[in-house]
């Protein structure tokens, strides 16, 4: 397995930006932040970088029951999903693969969550 789930997608970015938060919606997971590193990047260091938009995603009842688990979870939330446009035009939608990034922690408890999880947010980049 992967750290993360991709896809390239037929869309611009704008497109593929607003489609990846309507299917993130319809998996239960809201968006609550949004980090524009294009932005940051000429911001903090003056340099023109590509359309790269890192979207935090939380599906809440997910992350409870995974916080009731394991109370230092949190440092691995929300569930980071990058858009992002590549110097050829082509936009690629990424989500983290929660599966390999809960691996990490020795609790069986989550493995079920993980699996839940990891399956919503490759049914939302299967969608786009």
């Amino acid at each position: 397995m992967t750290y993360h789930i991709t896809k390239k997608v037929n869309y611009n970015y704008p497109d593929a930006l607003e489609k990846t938060k309507a299917a993130l919606s319809s998996q239960g997971f809201g968006v609550i932040s949004e980090i524009d590193l294009r932005e940051k990047f000429k911001e903090k260091l003056g340099v023109d970088f590509r359309a790269y938009k890192i979207l935090g995603a939380c599906n809440p009842k997910l992350a409870y029951q995974a916080i009731g688990q394991e109370d230092k979870i949190g440092v691995m939330l929300p569930c980071n999903v990058l858009v992002q446009e590549h110097e050829n035009g082509q936009v690629e939608v990424t989500a983290i693969n929660p599966m390999e990034s809960m691996s990490a922690v020795d609790n069986p408890q989550l493995d079920a969550i993980a699996q839940e999880v990891s399956q919503k947010l490759k049914t939302v980049i299967d969608s786009l």
